[in-house]
């Protein structure tokens, strides 16, 4: 196995992390929704959640920028490239906004929705990076 295909592979758990961590925010909003307060269980939910998202949003943006230069055929100013990294920003500070919003009072609602919009960001991601549009 060569180290393009070892840094491929961890650029695939990356966002296996990411996809995960997804659905288990997923899981924490509606739960925070129905019962109101981040106690206890939900709180430590929401922190395995927190984690896991930044170790997928890192592990993405550094196995990628690194495949697009190492692998042939691809290059960082690639179009679906940037239209990635411009979705990952896009999905980093919409998790994050949602992330503090969740931790307001009243602020569930807000946060619920930016969740929404950050995983439906995640999955243009990925729509790119299967298809590869311009490439």
């Amino acid at each position: 196995m060569s180290l393009d295909d070892w840094i491929k592979a961890l650029h695939i758990l990356s966002a296996c992390a990411l996809v995960g961590a997804l659905t288990v925010l997923w899981f924490g909003y509606l739960l925070l929704r129905a019962d109101g307060s981040a106690s206890g269980g939900l709180a430590r939910l929401f922190k395995i959640g927190t984690v896991a998202i930044a170790i997928g949003l890192t592990g993405t943006l550094v196995f990628g920028i690194w495949l697009s230069i190492s692998l042939d055929g691809y290059e960082p100013w690639d179009g679906w490239v940037i239209a990635a990294f411009v979705l990952w920003l896009i999905a980093g500070g919409t998790g994050d906004r949602a992330g503090r919003l969740s931790q307001q009072p009243g602020g569930v609602q807000q946060a619920l929705v930016l969740h929404a919009v950050s995983s439906l960001v995640i999955a243009l991601i990925l729509i790119d990076m299967i298809w590869k549009p311009g490439a």
